[in-house]
């Protein structure tokens, strides 16, 4: 249970050495009105608790965090949704300068080839500050498009591309102009970011994939992938002769539905599935292992880029959403990293989606305390890297030389449990629309 630390109390939790007792009844707390709540309510054993009652496992939004997370006292077995300082990945400018250390970090210890491991995010300059270096780049290659983006918002809000430098310019005036107002909220960070200008495109569309990485601790890091996901698509066909046209090159749901060609019903949206069935049939299936494999390293690499700056408390762990662009190489690119993901549906398959990915994240999270500790699977979830890669076969893993070594990843794989989790699915519908 959580209280408080400045209250005068006994502490309330489980007596020493019985912590992996298991738990019959959990008490949560969320303020998400979503597919969160509705898996949340329906689990077994699991009452809500509303207001200032004490909790065991609080899924909440990062401004509650940044409030309150240094003036709560968390028992042995609480657990909380969001690690203290998971921006150091999370936010644009934090996620590239993290990258950019540890690549030269790699370069260091490992050599050029390891640390070219790393190069999988376009070259990025944070602003106002990097204005300079900003510039000197741009002049090196006249012509190409460029993209900014906020570094601490979401949903397509604030993004917009830019060929001239002018356009730049125009901005920098006007952060100058805010910032030299006394009373105004300081000046809002950007980052400028090489376009990727050769996406790979489905139907003449772009697209960019939604990937779920769940950590339950840094040290050691312990990283379990989810088997589905989606490709988000944008509504309108690419062409980079409009680039102030968000419904060619945003495909960020928010944006995509205020479309006038959105259709609620059918969304934007493909299933990791369909999307790996389709490359392997367009480009055969060792291309896709590879494009595949590749990925697997980006979420590697970027976890280990923060984990020795990302303050891991036994009591926190983190579901980010990974925003993956392909190109026409078939090369993936990192967009970004979400410490929030939507959990709101956008069609009926995509709350089936999410209820299994919830459900299956708090398996992981073992509240009741029912896992042994060394599982490589559970639910929709592989457990990709702990403390080390994980192998898909049983018993540990020879690394000495890695030539037999498959890691246990299967993104994008038919996920042999999906039929027992949409009738899940279906008792949660029944439930909610029955009287009472």
């Amino acid at each position: 249970m959580s209280r408080q630390k400045n209250q005068s109390y006994k502490a309330h939790g489980l007596p020493k050495g019985k912590e992996r007792e298991q738990r019959t009844l959990i008490r949560f707390k969320t303020t998400l009105m979503n597919t969160l709540m509705d898996v949340l309510r329906h689990r077994p054993g699991w009452v809500e608790v509303k207001d200032e009652g004490e909790w065991d496992f609080y899924w909440c939004d990062v401004s509650w965090l940044r409030e309150n997370f240094d003036h709560t006292y968390m028992d042995e077995h609480v657990r909380i949704s969001h690690f203290r300082n998971h921006y150091e990945l999370t936010r644009k400018n934090y996620m590239v300068k993290n990258l950019k250390r540890f690549r030269k970090q790699l370069e260091r210890e490992a050599g050029k080839v390891e640390a070219a491991k790393c190069d999988f995010f376009p070259k990025t300059f944070e602003m106002p500050c990097e204005y300079h270096l900003f510039v000197e780049e741009f002049r090196k290659n006249p012509g190409i498009t460029w993209i900014m983006k906020p570094v601490a918002r979401s949903q397509g809000k604030g993004i917009f591309l830019f060929r001239r430098l002018k356009d730049i310019m125009d901005w920098r005036k006007d952060t100058k102009n805010s910032d030299d107002q006394k009373d105004e909220i300081p000046v809002e960070n950007y980052v400028a970011q090489r376009y990727v200008e050769n996406p790979y495109l489905i139907g003449g569309r772009k697209f960019d994939l939604r990937v779920y990485v769940l950590v339950m601790s840094y040290i050691p890091l312990r990283a379990w992938l989810y088997r589905d996901g989606f490709a988000r698509f944008s509504n309108t066909r690419f062409t980079l002769s409009s680039i102030d046209d968000h419904y060619v090159h945003l495909t960020n749901v928010a944006v995509q539905k205020t479309s006038p060609d959105y259709h609620p019903k059918k969304g934007c949206k493909w299933m990791l599935q369909r999307f790996r069935q389709y490359l392997a049939s367009k480009h055969g299936p060792e291309a896709v292992e590879t494009l595949f494999s590749d990925m697997d390293n980006i979420f590697i690499k970027s976890l280990q880029s923060v984990q020795k700056v990302i303050i891991s408390d036994k009591h926190c762990f983190e579901l980010y959403g990974y925003d993956i662009l392909i190109d026409q190489d078939l090369k993936p690119w990192l967009l970004e990293v979400n410490a929030s993901p939507s959990l709101t549906a956008s069609s009926q398959e995509d709350y089936e989606l999410k209820t299994c990915l919830l459900e299956d994240t708090l398996h992981v999270v073992d509240m009741e305390a029912r896992l042994t500790g060394r599982e490589k699977r559970v639910g929709g979830f592989d457990l990709m890297w702990n403390d080390g890669p994980v192998s898909r076969e049983e018993g540990p893993s020879d690394l000495t030389g890695m030539g037999n070594f498959v890691p246990n990843t299967h993104l994008g794989c038919v996920n042999d449990r999906k039929e027992q989790l949409r009738q899940l699915f279906r008792s949660l519908q029944v439930q909610k629309k029955a009287p009472g």
